[in-house]
């Protein structure tokens, strides 16, 4: 089965072995420097609430070789925007070479598939993971994660106007000005996937474990499946500069729905810019990051507390 490949040297822990971490000692959060994969794999079965997490799309473009190349500015499968009046666009995944490749398609699917079926282990009955994917790639996903065990719930739809798609034939525009080779993107998909519930009703299941519903923003209003969240806002980009952060109002919705047991324990496996814990942390929601990048490790530790510190002036200036 095919899987991530290992990191180069320049990149791998001490030994090649699992390396705690950060703890905030006055907070709610713990990060670990390693493969999710290792630390999934000595974790106790039905001892995690819920999953969120914006995980690689399509695995190679995390791989240690293709984040050289995008921070050296060589881009790979990144793609890497020229500057527009005078202002750095962010780099992208080049999603289609994945999309375009059988092998690449095969090897994204064992990936999830195989990580699906760790984390089907150490969640709950009924938790739920949440998330991220693309247009491209998400019916890929979807087959990955319920070949792995897991009931598909549905899916959120993020409405945002991105860069990606809707170009015209590469080396024939002007000849075929009038055509897109895809659609413009104006959307992201989030998939919402469930464990199966250990008993008869979803009513019994909250009792004994906590989880199988996500939790509404409000008593008497539900969790809804379409939002309209923009690009991640420069203030936060500033705090966390990760290549795919994610805003922290989305993330905050997406942990809250998750975590219906106000005690309950999130796991994101890929933690990347931290946004995830940060939501948690500032929802008073127990949570675990786990990154295996030494760059992106680094810097989550870095921008966690200031991303949580952003939440609460945030929320300080709203009330008053």
């Amino acid at each position: 089965m095919n899987q991530v490949a290992e990191p180069t040297s320049r990149h791998r822990l001490p030994g090649n072995k699992m390396r705690v971490t950060k703890d905030d000692p006055k907070g709610l959060y713990k990060l670990f420097h390693c493969d999710c994969m290792s630390w999934i794999d000595g974790q106790k079965e039905n001892s995690v609430d819920a999953i969120v997490t914006d995980p690689p799309y399509a695995v190679q473009e995390y791989e240690i070789s293709e984040l050289d190349k995008l921070r050296e500015g060589r881009g790979g499968i990144w793609r890497i925007p020229p500057s527009f009046d005078g202002a750095k666009r962010q780099a992208l995944p080049r999603f289609s070479i994945i999309n375009d490749d059988a092998a690449a398609r095969q090897a994204f699917s064992n990936f999830f598939e195989a990580w699906g079926r760790k984390a089907l282990r150490i969640l709950k009955p009924g938790g739920h993971i949440i998330i991220a994917s693309t247009q491209l790639l998400s019916d890929c996903l979807g087959r990955a994660l319920r070949d792995a065990g897991f009931e598909r719930r549905g899916e959120l739809v993020r409405l945002v106007s991105t860069l990606r798609g809707g170009d015209r034939p590469k080396g024939a525009e002007k000849e075929f000005s009038g055509l897109s080779v895809t659609p413009r993107s104006g959307w992201e998909p989030w998939g919402i996937y469930r464990k199966p519930l250990s008993e008869k009703t979803v009513a019994q299941n909250l009792r004994k474990w906590g989880t199988g519903a996500l939790r509404r923003p409000e008593d008497d209003t539900p969790f809804v499946d379409v939002v309209s969240i923009g690009r991640t806002p420069k203030d936060e980009r500033i705090l966390a500069g990760h290549p795919s952060q994610k805003p922290l109002e989305l993330m905050e919705i997406l942990v809250r729905a998750a975590v219906p047991n106000p005690k309950g324990l999130l796991v994101e496996p890929f933690l990347g810019s931290g946004v995830t814990v940060a939501a948690a942390e500032y929802l008073g929601i127990r949570s675990i990051g786990i990154e295996r990048d030494d760059v992106f490790y680094k810097a989550a530790v870095s921008s966690i507390p200031k991303l949580v510190a952003y939440l609460r002036k945030r929320s300080t200036k709203k009330m008053g």
